[in-house]
């Protein structure tokens, strides 16, 4: 997970150049059916498709080998629309930061990349309620020498800590006691697997989600992620929670979205979607983890 994505404080929507993996037309609705909030679902159904942008980020929203986009925001939006009607998911590819300005460009009709609910990015698009949480854990050396099990241990035990540059977990670190000093920033997530290698860090803080995906690729050496814990800074839990962004004029899309991802946690059919990617129920949200909720400042 980048820092784009995981600082909160960043709500960045200018366009950046795109990579389609199918062709962008300049508008999907017609604009009359738009304003009434009716026009692109109608059209996604009668056309039989869907454009959603992606980041190209694993394990959220990529491109594999084979160049299929899949990850967990892909995989769920082919589940939700088919029952909606609409079997075919197009992907666009955009950088994260011009997501939002894709979306409201129309190049695309759904954000499909795990994107952070904040109350910045609130401001400009309307989000579907979480399709998962994102709680921090800490990777550490095999069988967890230092002991560190909460946000508050590496302050106490007066360990070094790796965060990624510009992501909150720096900020958490800081004030939940740990020295200045002890923060030791990486660029990307190989990097900061290399400092815990070396012996310059004595664990790395990031959401669990980030951290399952960096193991994945290190399979068999000797490192190991915590249990997911959730941080309180100033007597305030910091859950993120990812979503799918829609056009505030796109009101009947969002409704319908909502309405079957609400189905499927009801059903309990949301975790095996999503946890080929490396989700567990730790990330499924709670009754209360709405959109609503997040948005609020």
């Amino acid at each position: 997970m980048t820092s784009s994505r995981r600082d909160f404080l960043r709500g960045a929507v200018l366009l950046s150049a795109a990579v389609p993996l199918a062709a962008a037309g300049c508008s999907t609705t017609d604009p009359d059916k738009e304003k009434a909030g009716g026009g692109t679902l109608d059209k996604a159904k009668s056309d039989g498709r869907i454009r959603v942008g992606f980041a190209n980020e694993a394990p959220y929203g990529f491109t594999d080998k084979s160049g299929k986009l899949t990850g967990e925001a892909p995989e769920l939006a082919r589940v939700v629309f088919k029952e909606l009607g609409i079997d075919k998911v197009e992907g666009v590819q955009v950088d994260f930061g011009g997501l939002i300005g894709g979306l409201n460009a129309k190049r695309f009709d759904v954000i499909a990349a795990g994107m952070f609910v904040t109350p910045e990015r609130c401001g400009s698009v309307a989000f579907s309620d979480p399709e998962y949480v994102a709680k921090s854990a800490f990777m550490v050396p095999k069988g967890n020498p230092k002991g560190l099990k909460t946000a508050e241990d590496p302050g106490k035990k007066g360990v070094k800590v790796g965060v990624l540059t510009g992501a909150v977990e720096g900020g958490y670190a800081e004030k939940l006691g740990v020295k200045k000093g002890n923060i030791k920033t990486f660029a990307d997530q190989p990097s900061a697997f290399e400092g815990l290698k070396a012996g310059r860090i004595d664990c790395i803080w990031l959401t669990r989600i980030s951290l399952a995906d960096i193991m994945s690729k290190h399979q068999g050496e000797p490192y190991e992620v915590t249990e997911a814990f959730t941080p309180v800074v100033d007597g305030k839990e910091q859950l993120g929670a990812g979503a799918f962004a829609f056009r505030k004029a796109d009101a009947d899309l969002l409704s319908a979205f909502n309405g079957k991802l609400a189905e499927l946690k009801k059903a309990n059919r949301l975790l095996p979607i999503i946890q080929p990617f490396g989700f567990t129920q730790a990330e499924i949200p709670a009754a209360g983890d709405t959109a609503a909720k997040f948005c609020q400042a």
